[in-house]
């Protein structure tokens, strides 16, 4: 049972009016916002909120610790990722034991040379609470490296270089900037985007010549429009140097010869809204993802110097109504595609040009389990290598020949402690919507779990974005099966694992079908017999957070618990705030608020603005003092409100991680502390319900 003790943190109502065009609003916990982190009454308050959790959860603590040495006992102490060729070099990434952070090193010519180290991790995370790498790029000589660096948590990096001859680091450093960068061909000069100190969005794209003064680094791109995510990389076959601009709803690329000195940027094709496409360089060509005249998208290639209208493009892969195209890796004879079919991610083989052989795609010996294209540098040879997983097969890395067919293994991730897939079945099922839609969900649980509905089930679900949640394996969740619970993952609207009408039916002014498909998920499997009526949880973060805290608010009572992590839960006043990071970029995805209808529509699902006076499920939420994405403040208010709405006695827990950001901790182990966490909270739920009390 979960110990409730007196006098939960109260956060002083203090009213604040939030205004808008289309109505004030009082918002009687907005004090907690505290953009600078350093207020003393916010930060104690938080203290006291982690302190009651503690508190709360004391009982559990063995448990807790139980599972998280059972997650950290399955990874194996040392480990590395399967090594690929790149100008010369052989790459990869290993662990060492006992050491929370990778180390990237390479090898010249051979597998057999000596092993150089690029960049050891744990050196550059010591003495640091948060430290996580953004990217890396060597430069095309292979003298340099160029890493972007995270200290706190906020993907506010900071770009750094290094001799890889001498081992020593350069003097000067970039702070604020995005994650990604990439090499001109001169080995000295490094294209990088610079954020906006306010919304943190990338707006300025610069090039910096090694061994000079930052401050005096060129401006070759200042991004003025809001609604736009910028960033930049190179092209597979390194001629180029790509910018590319992404919104929910368009998308411009810009290329410059890589060889160029001045980095002189040209228009690929100008953005307009609904048409969103990227590109690579193949040849005398680019190839074009597009979804012109395409809902689901195609691939067209586009001679160099005929970029400027879609209309002279020549097909390559058609749009089919139930295909989605995702991603694509060109190679000379043949291109491999991601897609999505049946809510199954596959790739599939076409060829380019004079190849002889037919389309296809890669096989798979279980009917549950997802593909995604893996590291392929080059552009020559017939073997593209992938990523495959289910439910119950570690992630493993394929080399797949084209001419022949055949799928070469190349690793299989380890799972220490005597794991067995066979112990476990998976399956893809449809629960019927209300609407008569078919949603997919993704289960899995131990083959001697019975279907007679007395099983506990955790129930997962994300929905925005069209961003789809893979059925892919987790060790760490091996921990719940082998206490009994089912998973599922509900592939609800807002997603894409059934194509571009699966997103757009989950998003702006559909955006309540997310969360229906939810419930109506929850009630099938319970009257299919996957789960008892009264063991079923919900977990979901960031805007899986968002349908947790709506799902809350309409369907409380078929849910005995719920984990929300880092939730989006304050929609509206975040929406009206166009200082915050993320949200002009989101207009598309949510609605804006300076539309009444939009406006009205947001107000009648934001989870913090329909806390109501019910019975609510327990409740363990999570969220992190530095993170961008979802500010701490919205699920510490969130709860606040919680408390003193709700009718009932269940706990309503709030754990802030003080130094880390939208992902948690970092490091390979020390990040499977909150899944213990939360995982021992699941599991307090179910004690008490064999008490016969939430609550203790």
């Amino acid at each position: 049972m979960i110990t409730t003790p007196n006098h939960a943190p109260r956060a002083p109502v203090r009213p604040t009016l939030v205004r808008s065009a289309q109505g004030d609003r009082v918002d009687p916990y907005y004090w907690l916002r505290d953009d600078s982190r350093e207020n003393p009454e916010v930060l104690a308050h938080l203290a006291a909120e982690n302190a009651y959790t503690e508190r709360c959860l004391a009982p559990w603590k063995p448990v807790q610790e139980e599972i998280f040495r059972e997650i950290v006992g399955r990874i194996p102490p040392e480990e590395a990722s399967v090594p690929y060729l790149e100008l010369g070099y052989w790459y990869y990434s290993r662990y060492e034991a006992g050491r929370e952070h990778p180390i990237y090193a390479r090898r010249r010519g051979t597998l057999e040379a000596p092993e150089e180290v690029v960049l050891d991790a744990n050196e550059r995370a010591s003495g640091h609470e948060y430290y996580q790498v953004g990217a890396l790029e060597v430069s095309p000589n292979g003298e340099w490296l160029a890493v972007s660096e995270d200290f706190v948590g906020r993907r506010e990096y900071t770009l750094a270089f290094k001799n890889l001859r001498t081992g020593e680091w350069l003097s000067e450093r970039i702070a604020d900037v995005e994650a990604g960068m990439a090499w001109a061909n001169d080995d000295a000069t490094v294209v990088y985007v610079e954020k906006d100190r306010e919304t943190l969005l990338g707006r300025f794209v610069k090039r910096h010549r090694l061994g000079t003064d930052p401050l005096a680094d060129t401006l070759l791109f200042e991004q003025s429009d809001p609604s736009f995510y910028t960033g930049v990389s190179k092209s597979k076959s390194h001629r180029f140097v790509f910018l590319h601009m992404e919104s929910t709803v368009s998308s411009e690329w810009r290329f410059a010869e890589a060889a160029d000195p001045t980095l002189e940027f040209r228009v690929f094709l100008p953005h307009r809204r609904d048409h969103e496409y990227q590109i690579e360089h193949v040849g005398e060509r680019f190839i074009v993802r597009s979804n012109w005249q395409a809902r689901n998208f195609r691939l067209l290639e586009a001679p160099i110097g005929e970029y400027d209208s879609p209309a002279p493009w020549r097909e390559l892969v058609a749009h089919r109504e139930d295909t989605y195209i995702e991603d694509f890796e060109p190679f000379e004879r043949f291109v491999a595609v991601s897609v999505r079919h049946a809510a199954l991610a596959r790739i599939a083989i076409h060829p380019l040009g004079e190849s002889t052989f037919a389309p296809r795609f890669v096989t798979s010996d279980e009917s549950a389990y997802t593909m995604a294209l893996s590291i392929n540098p080059g552009l020559t040879g017939d073997v593209v290598r992938y990523a495959y997983s289910s439910l119950t097969t570690p992630t493993t890395i394929y080399d797949y020949d084209v001419r022949t067919g055949e799928r070469i293994l190349r690793k299989r991730d380890a799972v220490l402690g005597g794991f067995d897939p066979a112990a476990y079945r998976t399956e893809l099922i449809f629960a019927p919507a209300r609407d008569g839609a078919r949603i997919p969900v993704s289960l899995v649980c131990r083959r001697d779990v019975r279907r007679d509905g007395s099983a506990p089930l955790l129930q997962y679900a994300y929905g925005a974005y069209g961003l789809s949640m893979d059925p892919a394996f987790s060790s760490a969740r091996l921990s719940l099966l082998e206490r009994g619970f089912v998973y599922a993952i509900a592939h609800v609207r807002g997603g894409q694992e059934l194509g571009r009408a699966w997103y757009d039916a989950g998003r702006m002014q559909a955006k309540r079908h997310s969360f229906e498909d939810f419930i109506d998920v929850t009630r099938h499997l319970v009257a299919e017999g996957y789960a008892a009526a009264d063991r079923v949880y919900a977990m979901g973060g960031s805007a899986g957070g968002l349908l947790i805290g709506a799902v809350a608010n309409l369907a409380p009572g078929a849910y005995r618990g719920m984990v929300a992590q880092v939730p989006f839960v304050d929609v509206v006043t975040t929406m009206l705030d166009d200082g915050i990071p993320l949200t002009t970029n989101e207009y598309d995805e949510w609605g804006d608020p300076a539309d009444p209808a939009d406006y009205a529509y947001m107000l009648s699902y934001s989870p913090y603005d329909n806390v109501r006076a019910q019975d609510y499920p327990a409740l363990l939420v999570t969220t992190g003092l530095w993170d961008s994405q979802v500010q701490y403040y919205e699920p510490a208010k969130w709860v606040a409100k919680l408390r003193a709405f709700r009718t009932d006695d269940r706990p309503v827990l709030l754990h802030v991680e003080l130094d880390a950001g939208h992902g948690g901790k970092a490091g390979r182990f020390e990040r499977h502390r909150e899944t213990a966490l939360e995982y021992a909270f699941l599991l307090a739920l179910e004690d008490a319900r064999g008490a016969g009390d939430a609550t203790g």
